[in-house]
């Protein structure tokens, strides 16, 4: 018989934010799957769950993520939990979803706390419909692009960032998508120091200036219905990529610089860079 991979949202910060559901099924699961054993100790301590617990993370090995499908495959329950909020939002644990449904195992999703949704309702912002981006990346072209979104994007825009870099962060989105767009800096959230800084991202630059502390979720506010972007000229687009090509570029690195350039996204880009080859 099949057995059963509950996915279970755990607190990410108060403790007491778990729900019953969720600790029943951490007390019935024959192991719980943790990204932390040592986090995860402290909640199961917290509510009484004596539960074994196991490692699995996103450095976990392809070959342990097949051993945990097998064993559920054959009957086993586990509990997949991360170190804080729901498992698989910009978290690991994809890779055993997918192949325990592979091999036929119920996914039991078990809802609770999420930061992003703790974000937008707190913030204050016209958040109606949102997207989530979860980290940035670090840097170079894919990370101007993704700024690049979420100033044109109509839609509220969600980001998680590491306290050391906020600043920095703060900085850069002030430069792409303006110094007058409202945002909010959601910080410890349900914690004793939570924090929800309100304003334009040039206020939040200049007050957080000199950085922060603790887990920090950002909501910047969609752009206003007047300020759609303006089209690419795909005509001029298509000058720019045979110019790049002329260059001596491969499709490849002609598309990231034309995507960087333009604000494209890699496959429009590549399109492009494919029809200004193709004439």
């Amino acid at each position: 018989m099949s057995g059963r991979l509950s996915v279970v949202a755990t607190p990410i910060g108060n403790l007491d934010d778990v729900t019953l559901r969720a600790l029943a099924t951490l007390r019935e699961a024959d192991a719980i799957l943790a990204e932390d054993t040592r986090r995860t100790r402290v909640l199961c301590t917290h509510h009484g769950v004596s539960t074994p617990l196991r490692a699995f993370h996103a450095h976990s090995p392809d070959e342990k993520v097949d051993a945990l499908a097998r064993e559920l495959a054959e009957g086993a329950h586990f509990a997949l939990v991360t170190d804080a909020g729901t498992p698989l939002v910009s978290d690991p644990g994809a890779r055993l979803v997918s192949a325990a449904a592979s091999l036929g195992v119920k996914i039991e999703p078990i809802p609770g706390p999420s930061a992003p949704l703790a974000a937008l309702s707190a913030s204050g912002l016209r958040v109606g419909a949102f997207r989530f981006d979860g980290f940035l990346p670090r840097s170079g072209g894919r990370r101007k692009r993704a700024m690049g979104a979420a100033r044109d994007a109509a839609e509220a825009t969600v980001l998680f960032e590491a306290a050391n870099r906020l600043a920095k962060t703060l900085r850069e989105l002030t430069e792409v998508v303006g110094a007058d767009r409202p945002a909010a800096v959601c910080r410890e959230l349900t914690k004793l120091h939570e924090e929800i800084a309100r304003g334009t991202l040039g206020e939040l630059a200049e007050r957080f200036a000199e950085g922060a502390r603790g887990e920090v979720t950002l909501v910047i506010e969609g752009r206003p219905d007047d300020a759609a972007p303006e089209p690419v000229d795909r005509e001029a687009a298509i000058e720019q990529a045979r110019a790049l090509l002329d260059e001596g570029l491969r499709t490849k690195a002609a598309a990231r610089k034309l995507a960087e350039a333009l604000g494209l996204t890699a496959g429009d880009a590549y399109a492009i860079v494919l029809e200004a080859r193709g004439s």
